[in-house]
């Protein structure tokens, strides 16, 4: 479980290839101090599992599930990774609750200066857009941001000076592949609710606001 407030910006330093999964090699400082093997790390939003470690780096294996949900496979030697160790009970809950679990990726389709902040549009597809509430949380490569806007093709969320310095999301391209995990708890609810309509029922249109009120939600 992770918090998606990123501790700090990894290297990639090498990539091995198997048929549909990848073997990582990630320099990083900070995160080292206490990392053992078997423990978990988001790189990019994604729990990973340690299983190599140096002073200055540590190894993971990516399976090929991974890599079908994920944007991993556009990684190179040399590109930067946002890094977070997994929430210990005794921390702040800074940003939000995080699994590491990619629900799938987005496009970014445009950046903007807005005094000092940085706009992210993000274009996802319907299947992840479906989460996407104004001011809630969603998880962009392992960052926990707000949603400031939505439309049915895309969401925007808002940079800080600091978050952009700290994450990697600052220096992201126009075109970029971005890993998305939206906020666990819309997904709770929505199986919830589908899980109790009675199977006679079960079509798309069972949904009602006298569904609601009967079972607490409206």
């Amino acid at each position: 479980m992770f918090t998606g407030i990123v501790e700090e910006i990894g290297k990639i330093r090498g990539i091995v290839h198997g048929s549909k999964s990848i073997k990582l090699a990630i320099q990083c400082d900070k995160i080292m101090d206490d990392v053992k093997l078997g423990d978990s790390i988001a790189v990019n939003g994604i729990c990973l599992t340690v299983t190599e470690k140096g002073s200055d780096q540590f190894t993971a294996d990516v399976m090929p599930e991974t890599m079908r949900k994920t944007g991993l496979e556009n990684l190179k030697v040399g590109n930067s990774v946002n890094l977070e160790r997994a929430l210990r009970l005794v921390d702040r809950l800074g940003g939000h609750i995080v699994t590491g679990h990619i629900d799938g990726t987005g496009v970014l389709v445009d950046r903007a200066a807005e005094d000092n902040a940085i706009w992210l549009t993000i274009e996802a597809n319907p299947h992840i857009l479906k989460y996407i509430i104004m001011k809630g949380s969603v998880a962009l490569d392992g960052t926990s941001l707000t949603i400031a806007y939505i439309d049915d093709r895309c969401f925007k969320v808002s940079l800080i000076p600091f978050t952009a310095g700290v994450t990697t999301l600052g220096s992201k391209e126009v075109g970029s592949k971005i890993n998305i995990e939206c906020d666990m708890l819309g997904k709770y609810i929505e199986k919830l609710i589908f899980n109790n309509i009675p199977e006679e029922n079960s079509k798309p249109n069972a949904l009602s606001l006298d569904f609601l009120r009967e079972n607490g939600f409206a």
